[in-house]
């Protein structure tokens, strides 16, 4: 019983689990989904047919996009979320340019009805470091 009420130990413990708590946060809040990386899209796009949802601006998307991406501006989503794709049970992959967005527009289509939301982890930074192709 003298463990807890030594001083050091005390403080151990309370770094134990701070650090843990911090740890954990991502996956509790929801906001650690992390995503698919590259190679993990590139199966779901392959096997499934998922339906590639570009939200960058449209200059940024004319210079360089996943292929069979369309485009989608961010901005624009909320009154254009019918247009993501047809069957609501579709996988669907949201790119931006380094996934933040597609983040905070993965909750955006969830909440409109989709099943099945994946978000590119680091967007179109991370599909270009990999070596994947980008179409003009």
């Amino acid at each position: 019983m003298t463990f807890f009420t030594e001083y050091t130990n005390l403080v151990l413990l309370i770094a134990l689990v701070v650090s843990g708590g911090l740890l954990l946060w991502p996956k509790l809040s929801g906001t650690g989904r992390g995503g698919l990386s590259a190679a993990e899209a590139t199966q779901l796009i392959n096997r499934r047919n998922a339906v590639v949802v570009d939200l960058r601006p449209a200059a940024e998307y004319a210079n360089g996009h996943l292929p069979a991406a369309r485009h989608l501006d961010y901005p624009e989503l909320q009154a254009k979320i019918g247009q993501v794709a047809k069957n609501k049970a579709h996988p669907v992959l949201l790119v931006c340019q380094n996934g933040l967005q597609s983040n905070k527009a993965s909750r955006i289509i969830r909440e409109a009805g989709y099943n099945e939301v994946h978000v590119l982890q680091g967007g179109l930074n991370a599909w270009q470091q990999a070596g994947m192709p980008v179409v003009k």
